[in-house]
């Protein structure tokens, strides 16, 4: 349904995004995690139209678009883009601000309509009130409901919950993204959360300095990360040589999550001296000093200072 490719994008002289070529088919879900500034919402901004490609084709199943400098008002109509300024109107109700796109001349389906989308973004009760009156993650959420209002193709997503409270931001991202899936809405979501990305996407594409370095579904690309960089999104990332275990090639490293280390009660090449434990609420992570070098693992107890461990790899992976 969408086709990228990308050979250069530069602002003036930077290049900021290069060598992307991929696809999204309908209904699938992407997501875009990287670092802040690595070119993941002018990658966004390019697929919208609000940027001229010069280098490069972005089709939209069979038609080219063809960006800024060949349309009058930047943007396509079956794709919404939200962006991390929500572009509000603060004076008219919450139910004004979800209905701006939508016809007046039925009225009845449009009221039916903007209820529905209170629902999903949880603001039944503000359904009246001034955006004006409203906290930052309670606009988020408005604008949200006007992204998806009129049912859009395609769905672009830049940091979509950034600033919603911890407490709603769970219920509220299952709501949402059952509720894409169920009407086949294709959705790209450009996050650095990676327990966003790992639990709500088809395929998660890592980006890194403007281009993609690892492709894979959410399993995949937890379990075998291309390198500490890819690692470091889903933890502490422990880079061991691989003569420390069993059935592992000596002349490699090995990357592991602190879950992917236990304590072993056999004595092991990996002998660690506890530092820190640190209350992560169902469990423990563990720092502790193997050689000079930071060692992190999980423990359902706390350890003490100076205790020293055995660890081997963890059957689970």
């Amino acid at each position: 349904m969408l086709k990228v490719k990308i050979n250069t994008f530069s602002y003036d002289q930077e290049t900021v995004l290069q060598d992307m070529d991929f696809t999204v088919s309908q209904g699938q879900h992407i997501s875009i995690l990287g670092e802040s500034g690595c070119g993941k919402s002018t990658l966004l901004q390019l697929i919208y139209g609000l940027l001229h490609l010069e280098n490069g084709q972005i089709f939209w199943k069979e038609n080219k678009l063809l960006g800024p400098n060949f349309n009058l008002v930047p943007g396509e109509p079956f794709i919404k883009y939200l962006a991390q300024d929500f572009d509000l109107m603060p004076y008219i109700s919450v139910a004004d601000n979800i209905a701006k796109f939508l016809s007046r001349n039925f009225m009845k389906e449009r009221d039916e309509r903007v209820n529905e989308l209170l629902e999903v973004v949880d603001l039944t009760d503000f359904k009246n009130t001034h955006v004006k009156l409203l906290s930052g993650g309670q606009k988020q959420r408005v604008a949200l409901a006007r992204a998806i209002a009129k049912q859009p193709e395609l769905l672009l997503l830049d940091e979509p919950f950034s600033h919603i409270d911890n407490f709603r931001r769970n219920a509220l991202r299952r709501k949402l993204y059952a509720y894409l899936k169920k009407e086949n809405i294709t959705c790209i979501t450009a996050t650095h959360d990676s327990e966003e990305a790992l639990s709500f996407s088809d395929e998660i594409k890592m980006m890194r300095k403007g281009t993609f370095i690892q492709t894979a579904t959410p399993e995949n690309l937890f379990k075998s990360p291309k390198n500490a960089y890819v690692a470091s999104f889903f933890g502490d990332v422990n880079q061991l040589s691989g003569a420390l275990f069993e059935n592992w090639d000596n002349d490699k490293h090995v990357l592991l999550l602190p879950h992917q280390l236990v304590i072993s009660a056999a004595k092991t090449p990996l002998q660690v001296t506890v530092k820190k434990s640190y209350f992560k609420g169902g469990f423990y992570l563990i720092e502790a000093d193997f050689d000079g070098q930071n060692i992190y693992f999980n423990s359902l107890e706390p350890m003490q200072k100076d205790e020293k461990k055995f660890l081997k790899r963890s059957d689970f992976r």
